[in-house]
């Protein structure tokens, strides 16, 4: 296992119309990863969202916004966006759900697969955290000190954690979602037993209900988000 680290990170969640995902998923997995990363960037994994069958999700990382530029307009500029896009656009309803991060930590990656291999059965989720604010260091120090060891007590150990990107979006051909604050977090489960476990055991984690989670919560502006991904066939994160 390998840890890559990707400074900038897009979030990107696609609402697909009926039936569409399987075929983006089959189109991606075959034309789109070796060709953005020829054009040097990096796909960090692709899944599908377990509770949004039309969903698909997928992260990709940059060195810095002035490469994620340069790479953006090299791919999209360049002939395999222009042969495909197409069939993609046809399978998709919405693709500017996406949240332009920076990672403040690397993101473990296994080995890429060929094409033609079978998904594991692995579960990741991304906890998405938003407030009134920028999320500071204040709040990644109580992160850490705090939030991290109870949830890795109780077998979600966050992978990477991720706030909100402020900077200029320097390929405003594709948007990004502005005027927010977030930090999302990242854990990986081997399936759906050991997720279930672990929610099991934080439900029953005083740490968590008499301390942790009042301070935590006093923080945030509304419910936490959490997204159940599937990594696909070829995603890293796996």
């Amino acid at each position: 296992m390998e840890n890559c680290r990707y400074p900038i990170v897009e979030l990107r969640q696609y609402t697909l119309h009926e039936g569409g995902r399987d075929v983006l998923i089959d189109l991606f997995e075959r034309e789109f990863i070796e060709s953005q990363e020829a054009a040097g960037m990096t796909v960090i994994g692709q899944f599908r969202d377990l509770d949004a069958p039309n969903r698909f999700v997928w992260l990709r990382g940059f060195p810095d916004m002035e490469r994620r530029a340069e790479a953006l307009r090299s791919f999209y500029g360049g002939p395999v966006w222009k042969a495909n896009r197409d069939r993609a656009n046809a399978t998709m309803i919405d693709s500017d759900d996406v949240l332009l991060l920076r990672s403040g930590a690397d993101f473990p990656a296994s080995a890429r697969p060929p094409v033609g291999g079978a998904a594991p059965p692995s579960i990741v989720t991304a906890t998405i955290y938003h407030r009134d604010r920028p999320f500071d260091d204040a709040f990644v120090d109580f992160f850490d000190r705090s939030v991290r060891p109870v949830l890795a007590e109780t077998g979600a150990r966050p992978l990477a954690r991720l706030r909100t990107e402020y900077a200029e979006n320097t390929f405003p051909a594709l948007p990004v979602r502005t005027g927010e604050n977030v930090f999302v977090w990242f854990s990986r489960f081997t399936g759906p037993d050991q997720l279930a476990d672990h929610q099991e055991r934080l439900a029953r984690s005083r740490t968590w209900h008499d301390r942790v989670l009042p301070e935590l919560s006093e923080t945030l502006t509304g419910a936490p988000r959490r997204l159940r991904l599937a990594p696909t066939a070829r995603s890293l994160l796996r």
